[in-house]
């Protein structure tokens, strides 16, 4: 499907709500409200912020060897991912570099469910899945909303007749929302418990409304594009090909966890393994005693010399400082190094561990 030619079913709320809408994977979304990013940032922390995540793409993968494909498709070992349960996990080139991430979901019977962006992934599975038994199928009417926060929970599980307190982290179950057909998800981007509803665009309307007019009274609110990048910056969750591109390895981006030790059979696995300790490049946070947010692209420099690039830049009210995430060389990674930021203007940065939020990532497992 060709850039610009998506549409989310939700798009005219996303107007009436005042968005500035811009192209992202092919699908207009709304990167701003007429609301303050602010203030969907402190429903996120607070209460819930309600998202629009459908312009990530879902492919369905079903038959007798579909485990086999996703298995050869994500760093992690899908067979020990069991139905009702999903993973996280980059898509690999042959030559072991990262060319997109997505989420599994195995839905049982065969049948898995594959959540990713505006990488490779659906061109490489469509290469795994010759000559296999196997059919891929793109569905752009299966819609994803997420509703993200400390008060997600409880808002949602008065109106499902599961009970979300027992669904785990990276799990999932086909169910009733507000008495229609959803998968519900304990997934997100946000660095909060939150979850994922995935629901045919003749629900997903109403699903959206109802959120809306029963979770206002308790602080929930619709939340832009803008406050997305702002919460998972927080959180240190990475997004392609910002953060991690083709040319970077497991090793330069922090995802050595997600790469399975044992019983994988994924593409460019050799090739992965032996890029460790070849890194050109190591992702980093940085804080500077700035007002605003950097300008992505900005260069980092010590003692002059040209050392790394902003690559994520936010300005975070609630923590009271300009935050990016960032490659550097990692010979400029030592203790006491001083950084500077050069662009428009120049700023002293100072290397931070991630996340910058809930460093012991206590909150979306609680």
């Amino acid at each position: 499907m060709q850039n610009g030619t998506r549409r989310s079913v939700l798009d005219g709320r996303h107007r009436a709500l005042g968005a500035e809408m811009d192209n992202w994977n092919g699908m207009e979304v709304a990167f701003s409200y007429a609301t303050d990013p602010c203030d969907e940032h402190d429903a996120v922390r607070i209460a819930a912020g309600l998202f629009d995540v459908s312009a990530l793409k879902k492919i369905f993968v079903r038959g007798s060897d579909a485990s086999s494909v996703v298995d050869h498709i994500i760093t992690r070992n899908m067979a020990l991912i069991p139905p009702g349960h999903s993973a996280y996990g980059p898509n690999l080139t042959e030559e072991g570099t990262i060319c997109d991430d997505a989420i599994i979901f195995n839905l049982g019977g065969n049948e898995w469910m594959v959540v990713h962006g505006s990488g490779q992934c659906m061109k490489r599975l469509q290469e795994s899945a010759e000559g296999r038994d196997v059919t891929i199928e793109f569905d752009d009417d299966l819609h994803d909303i997420s509703l993200q926060g400390p008060k997600s929970m409880a808002f949602l599980n008065a109106h499902t007749p599961i009970d979300l307190e027992n669904l785990g982290y990276f799990h999932q179950q086909r169910t009733e929302l507000f008495g229609y057909p959803v998968i519900l998800s304990r997934t997100g981007y946000s660095g909060e418990r939150g979850y994922e509803i995935f629901s045919r665009a003749e629900f997903i309307g109403d699903i959206w409304d109802q959120i809306v007019e029963k979770g206002t009274s308790i602080g929930i609110m619709p939340c832009s594009f803008t406050c997305l990048d702002k919460i998972r910056v927080e959180a240190g969750l990475l997004f392609y090909p910002y953060d991690m591109k083709e040319d970077n390895s497991i090793w330069e981006v922090g995802l050595s966890w997600a790469m399975a030790k044992k019983g994988a059979n994924y593409r460019g696995k050799e090739a992965a393994i032996a890029l460790r300790g070849k890194e050109k490049v190591r992702l980093i946070g940085i804080s500077v005693d700035h007002h605003d947010a950097l300008a992505v692209g900005a260069k980092l420099t010590m003692n002059g010399k040209e050392v790394g690039v902003v690559n994520s830049p936010i300005y975070s009210h609630r923590m009271k400082a300009s935050l990016a995430l960032a490659h550097i060389f990692p010979e400029a990674i030592a203790a006491g190094v001083k950084l500077r930021v050069e662009g428009d203007a120049s700023y002293d940065a100072e290397i931070r561990s991630l996340p910058f939020y809930d460093p012991k990532k206590n909150r979306p497992h609680s």
